[in-house]
Parts: C-alpha cells; structure tokens; sequence
C-alpha cells in the first residue's frame, strides 16, 4: 500500500507576508525538502530548470535516484545522515542532464526529524571559499621549490651554528633567543625535507595533539618579527578537545597566515589580528574517491581588519604564484592549502564587507588523546 506522502508543516507569516511557496519559487539557487523517507516533497523552479524535469515529475521521486552520485561509495553518508553535509566538487547525473560537477548543502530542518533541505550549486563555490578538490597547483608550486631546497638548506646549518656561538659567547643570557633561532632553523629544514617529497602521495604523520601550544608558537613568531607593530588577540575556546595534526605542518599554516593578515595590515591605522577556535558541531565534508563523509569540529580562524584580497584573484587565491602584493611570490598560501589538505581538513576564505575584516578559516578533525 502506497501511503500519502507528506509535507513540511508551514511555517508561520506576517499577514502580509509572501508564503512558503513563494519563498520557494524566489529562491536563486535549485532547492528540494527531503522528507524521511528520501522523497522530494516539494521542488522550487530552479530545481526543475537544473533537472530539466517538471515539478511534478521531481516531487514524490526517490532524491538519490533523482541526483545520482558518480562516486556510489558516498552515497549513504548523503543521503542517511541526519546532520548538516556540505558536499563539495560532487560529479552527479542531476535529472536528465548529463554528468556535472555541483556543490550539495543538505540541512536538517530543525523539529521535523529525517526532513531535510538541499541546495544544488551547479557552478561550484568550492574553489571560492579556498577548498581545492585536488592538489594539482600545491604540487607544481612545490616543483620549483624543490630545485631550491638543496641551496638553501646549506645556509640554514651556518645560521644554527652561529646561534650556538653567540648562546655559548654570551654565558647563557640569550638562551631564549638562540632555543628559538635553532628551532626554527630545524623546523623550516624539516620542512624542506618535506617539500622534496611533495610531488609523491606520502601520507602527512599526523596524531591528536594540542593546537594552542602550536598556535601559541606561531604568534610569538609573528610577534617578535613580522608582526610586532601589530596587536594579536586571542579568543580560545578551553574547552576544545585535540585535533589530528602534525605538529610542524599546523605551527607553518598559522605563520602564513599570520604573516599574510600582517602584511594585508602594512597600510592600517589600527592594525589588529584575532586568533579564534570554537568547536562546530555537525561540520561535515565528502572527502570524494567514494571515501564518504568527515566530521572536521575543530576551527581556527585568522581574521584581520584589513582591505581584503583582491576580487580579481579571489577565484585563484590557493593557486601557486597568484599573489595581490607587488613583491609577494603566491607560494605562502598555496603551502597552506596543501598542508591543510594533509591533514585532512580544509581552509577557507571570506570577507565581512560591514565589519571590514577578512577571515581565513581552517577546519581540522577531531582526534582522541
């Protein structure tokens, strides 16, 4: 026996105010409400358009055989999870077009248990906000650093044996600023090691740890050098369990970042960088390759109150050698991309036109100490 299907109870209006179909039909983006059972209840005229299917035809159908995933292994971690997906550079058979690359945002809609909204982006915002399906740019950035590496590294053992000979020449009164010189001659020596092997597909070593000591790190680099005219609050949640992450690759990210948010500040009156983390529940990618869905609760964001990057390279802005500034060299943030990606997470990147800052936002996986 077939039952009846059902909709979403109606949301109350204002007397004079437009009602749910017609917010529906106004809607700039193709919309579908799922309901429990992974029917569509109702389909906005977007929808039908991006389908080239009729509302009636769309409405009562099965949503997974309506939008039909190319990558079958991520099917179920879609459509049966009862929290927010944001799904990005899908390839799906959409309707009766043929294959595409779309973004999907499908929401729980709040007291109606298993009813859910989708959105269907056709031209995809992935690569606006700075999440990169592939590594393809990181990789030809890190050729040409390569060729480098081996020169540049002969330094680096000069710059630590002179630290040991000035800590050693002073009886110790420097100890603090020579630890920190020699480690960070180890760190960006590791890390040239790493850029070597960045053209392979070798896994990231990566634990649950501890991200403020790293963070932390971070803005006392930044504080002592580079951003020493500039003010660095901090708004940490305390509550925040570990992340999975290595060490070497979270504390890189942050001084990019940071050096990229003081130079955005060079011109400023009142230059100012937050550092935040929060804990975000039902944060949800499709990792794609049919690997299904990741949880990534764990969020840092570097905001600025500077001019914002330019909206000429704001669609290439993880690309290597894209750059705003007349002497940048557009690796800083293309590394970053890479290395969050290495970690499973993802970074993101957005403007506040009102509060006039500009946001940088990392998302990491939860890991278990």
């Amino acid at each position: 026996m077939t039952m009846p299907l059902t909709t979403v109870p109606p949301p109350r209006m204002q007397q004079d105010g437009p009602s749910l179909s017609e917010l529906m039909t106004a809607l700039p983006v193709a919309t579908l409400v799922v309901a429990p059972d992974n029917r569509i209840a109702d389909a906005n005229v977007r929808a039908e358009t991006l389908l080239n299917m009729a509302r009636s035809a769309i409405v009562g159908s099965d949503v997974a055989r309506t939008i039909r995933m190319a990558e079958m292994g991520a099917r179920f971690d879609i459509w049966h999870s009862n929290k927010p997906i944001a799904a990005y550079d899908v390839k799906v058979h959409a309707g009766r077009t043929a294959e595409t690359e779309v973004d999907l945002m499908i929401a729980p809609i709040i007291d109606h248990e298993g009813w859910r909204v989708v959105s269907i982006h056709a031209q995809s915002q992935a690569r606006k906000i700075g999440h990169r399906g592939t590594a393809g740019g990181a990789r030809s950035a890190i050729g040409a650093a390569a060729i480098l590496a081996h020169e540049i590294k002969n330094p680096l053992s000069g710059i630590r044996g002179a630290a040991q000979l000035l800590e050693s020449g002073n009886g110790g009164r420097d100890v603090a600023l020579t630890q920190l010189i020699c480690n960070e001659v180890d760190r960006i020596a590791a890390l040239i090691d790493r850029m070597q092997d960045f053209t392979t597909d070798r896994t990231l070593e990566c634990h649950a740890g501890n991200i403020y000591p790293l963070i932390d790190r971070a803005a006392n680099i930044a504080a002592a050098g580079f951003a020493r005219n500039i003010r660095i609050i901090k708004r940490y949640d305390p509550s925040l369990p570990f992340a999975i992450i290595n060490d070497d690759a979270l504390v890189q990210v942050m001084i990019n970042l940071l050096k990229n948010a003081a130079e955005a500040l060079e011109h400023s009156e009142k230059p100012r960088i937050r550092v935040e983390t929060a804990f975000r529940h039902g944060v949800s990618v499709v990792v794609g390759d049919g690997k299904g869905s990741a949880v990534l609760p764990i969020e840092i964001l570097v905001i600025d109150n500077g001019p914002g990057v330019p909206e000429h390279i704001l669609d290439h802005l993880f690309n290597p050698f894209i750059t705003g500034k007349r002497d940048g060299q557009g690796l800083g943030l293309a590394l970053v991309d890479k290395l969050v990606r290495d970690m499973n997470g993802f970074v993101q990147y957005s403007r506040d036109q009102e509060a006039g800052e500009s946001t940088f936002r990392i998302l990491l996986p939860m890991g278990m100490p």
